[in-house]
This record gives C-alpha cells, structure tokens and sequence, in this order.
C-alpha cells in the first residue's frame, strides 16, 4: 500500500499541564497526548482525509503501546513503527504562559528510540511510492538516524514532494553547533523538493535569517519550495521561478502555540497533494496552524479541512480557493 503522506522521525508523549499561567511545580494535573512533530503532521494529514504513516520507533513499554493505539485512533499507520530497546518512549513536558511563552523539557537521553531507526530497517518501496515524503532537522542530529533519513532521500530522488522540515532543536545534536550541523542539512536540502522552517531554522540551514535572503538560499540550495514562517508577521513563499507570496498572520487568541508548526505542516501536504497554487496551499496551512494555537494539545487539536475553510471565512471573509485573487 503507499501512503499519500509519510513522516519520518520523532515520536513521544506530550504531557502537557491542564492548568495554564503557572510553572510545573504548582501544576497539579496533566493531559497525556501523543507528541512528536512529524508524528502530529501525519495526524494532522489524516484529519484532512489523507492516508498516512510514520517512520518512527518506540521504546518496549507501556508509552510504546500508546503509541501505536493512539496513531490508530488517529486513522494513522503504525506500519512503520518499530520498537527499540535502547531506551524508554520519550516524554515531553511543557509550560503554557499564553501567549508566547511555552518552555518544553524532553526527556529524551542518553538517547531516544526514534534516533534508532537503521537504514537496512527502511521499506523503501514505501519511502518511494508516498505522495509525499516528510523528513526532519532532528532525524540528522544522530546515529543511526541521519545515515537512515539520507538512505531514504537517496532512494527517493525527490520523486513526487519530498519536504524537509528544517525543525533545528540543538538540544537533540550532541554538541548543539549550529554550524556544524549546516554540512548535514545542506545534504538534505539537495534531495528534498520543499523546505519549510522559521528564521531562526533558516539561519541554521543557510546562513540566512531574513526571510527573502533565506528563501532565496533555500532555492539555491536545491529545493523548489522554499517556504519561511514568520510567526506574528506571517509566512512567506517562494517557488523556483522566484515567485513570492506573503500570507498575512491569522489572528487568534493563543492557548498553546506548540502544535501549530505541525498543523501547518499536515495542511501542507494536503494543498501539495491537492495541487493547489502556492498561495492558496500556504494560506490554508497557516489558519489551520492559527487554529491549534488557539488550543490546548497538539494531536487531539488537529483541525478538518471544513473546520480550516470556516476560520478563514470568519477572519478574511474568503475561502482559501479565493486567496489567489486578493494576494
């Protein structure tokens, strides 16, 4: 079977505090929630009615089983899912202080399962047949991982969309060096056909910080889609020909701004695959990001496309087909 959408990399449990505006010591109960950027993305694709699978690996215990039940409850394949033994199923805990303030703390060491995936356990038929391929920044940070994320770029020759979300969190690299991770991005970013990060993940990738300059390095570097969130001033787009578009924020009072990255990025691959224009794709991608911000999870918070077409109506009195004309 291919799959229209298949993520690989980071996978966990989101424990996230049901109490927001105080810190963990005083919080005094939690909601459990499947985590993992691109796990949530493929989430996120199947509530856009998309099949979707991950790559990704668990640890042998009780977080694992959650894993792969909640994944099923989310129309998501756990195909893919393997299990390693060399540490537990990650947990990340985080801090909500509305509206821009979310520390996160992982616990992820000495290493994380998902860093475990090895190339000979990759089926690359699938990695060749999905509509769209889905990998990110943390895949490289390690080995076996980064071995396994380039073996399946390579197997993929950027066949259909292949997307790299740039996701640079230094707390995942061992030494945390930026520059020393460039070398290892700008090897992706010759096999990916779609880039998407924020300035600061950008600057990371290229060297480039301000959003035109990064995009344009993005494109340099071998991709076709360069794609640069802003956060409050929006995102901005760049296709090969050098086209640009600029997608205005979507307001929204800010419950947790954590999971809205990876409805973004799950709306993405639904306007890719549904072959709209660039500015219609981004426009839609950005409101469903809006709309989880406005939520409290990451997983459970991921918005249908009937729900995303009724944000932008409600704030731009346009649905994201109508975008095109007024950009």
């Amino acid at each position: 079977m291919s799959f229209e959408v298949l993520t690989m990399g980071r996978v966990g449990v989101d424990v996230y505090p049901l109490q927001t505006g105080v810190g963990l010591p005083e919080v005094t109960s939690f909601g459990k929630y499947l985590g993992g950027s691109p796990t949530n993305v493929a989430v996120a694709a199947a509530r856009h009615g998309r099949s979707a699978a991950v790559v990704t690996k668990t640890g042998r215990d009780p977080f694992g089983d959650f894993v792969r039940s909640a994944l099923a409850g989310y129309g998501v394949s756990d195909r893919f899912v393997g299990t390693s033994d060399i540490a537990p199923t990650p947990v990340t805990f985080c801090e909500i202080f509305p509206p821009d303030d979310f520390p996160l703390y992982f616990y992820r060491l000495p290493k994380a399962p998902d860093l475990d995936i090895r190339p000979a356990e990759l089926d690359l038929d699938a990695v060749r047949g999905a509509g769209i391929f889905w990998m990110t920044g943390t895949g490289l940070a390690e080995e076996p991982s980064r071995s396994a994320t380039l073996a399946a770029l390579e197997e993929r020759a950027k066949a259909g969309v292949t997307v790299f979300d740039l996701d640079w969190r230094p707390m995942f690299w061992p030494d945390g060096n930026a520059a020393a991770a460039r070398a290892h991005y700008a090897e992706a970013l010759r096999g990916t056909t779609v880039a998407v990060g924020n300035s600061d993940e950008c600057a990371v990738a290229t060297g480039e910080r301000e959003p035109y300059a990064a995009a344009k390095a993005l494109l340099a570097a071998g991709v076709e889609l360069a794609v640069v969130k802003q956060g409050p001033k929006g995102v901005l787009a760049m296709d090969r020909d050098g086209t640009a578009v600029e997608i205005p924020p979507v307001p929204v009072d800010v419950v947790n701004g954590l999971g809205a990255g990876d409805a973004f990025g799950g709306a993405l691959c639904h306007g890719l695959l549904s072959g709209w224009d660039t500015a219609r794709t981004v426009a839609f991608a950005n409101a469903a990001g809006a709309l989880v911000a406005g939520r409290l999870a990451c997983s459970d918070a991921m918005p249908t496309e009937a729900e995303v077409e009724e944000k932008l109506r409600a704030v731009s009195g346009r649905t994201s087909h109508e975008v095109n004309s007024a950009v």
